[in-house]
């Protein structure tokens, strides 16, 4: 069986991650989590209390940072584990700034076509299917109701113990939206051939079983 590159785009918080986790499981392919990787830079921005407007300064560190992503879905900065940390909500409202910066991008998506160059991959983001693989051989695109995505992060706040305001939620999502959406650098775009999947009122397991239907005509 021939393997693929899918490709999972989507705004903040519409399911990407773990729904692009487990078709990786269940195809044995590797998941390259694109969003850990831009987030990895931003925890390492914040640590060393570099301006969000330098961009010189950011891309410089970045070319000095090393991201390790492994099977197990934990994310690496230099043999550090911050797997944990890079969830943190100070992590989450900056990283759509230093996502908008060309020159990071740019470093970024060469970081992750290397990884996708031998296929078996899925890699979930904002551009993977317009920008990152524009040739992967299967593109989704996820959308799900600004209401629907701040419940679904309250929720895993909430479970990890992160205190979190529903109605500021529902502002920070539609502020990354917008953020993402009208960057100049490969802003958030569904690819002309990419299938749209409105998540809003399916179960994880209906969104996973769709998807897993359309790679199955692709293989």
């Amino acid at each position: 069986m021939k393997k693929i590159a899918i490709a999972i785009d989507g705004p903040a918080a519409a399911g990407k991650s773990t729904i692009a986790k487990l078709v990786a499981q269940k195809l044995n392919y590797i998941y390259i989590d694109t969003g850990a990787m831009y987030r990895s830079l931003t925890l390492q921005v914040i640590r060393e209390q570099i301006d969000f407007h330098d961009e010189g300064k950011i891309v410089s560190l970045l070319n000095d940072l090393d991201i390790e992503l492994n099977q197990n879905f934990e994310v690496f900065i230099n043999k550090q584990n911050i797997t944990e940390e890079i969830r943190a909500n100070d992590v989450t409202n900056h990283v759509s700034k230093i996502a908008s910066i060309p020159a990071v991008r740019d470093e970024m998506v060469k970081r992750q076509q290397n990884l996708a160059a031998d296929r078996g991959v899925v890699m979930d983001g904002r551009d993977i299917g317009t920008r990152v693989i524009p040739d992967a051989e299967v593109k989704i695109f996820l959308i799900a109701s600004v209401e629907e995505r701040a419940t679904r992060r309250h929720d895993e706040n909430r479970k990890k113990g992160i205190p979190t305001d529903l109605e500021k939620l529902k502002k920070e999502i539609e502020n990354r939206d917008r953020m993402d959406s009208e960057r100049a650098s490969s802003p958030l775009k569904k690819a002309d051939d990419a299938i749209e999947i409105d998540t809003t009122s399916l179960s994880i397991e209906g969104v996973l079983q769709r998807i897993l239907s359309i790679v199955d005509q692709e293989v």
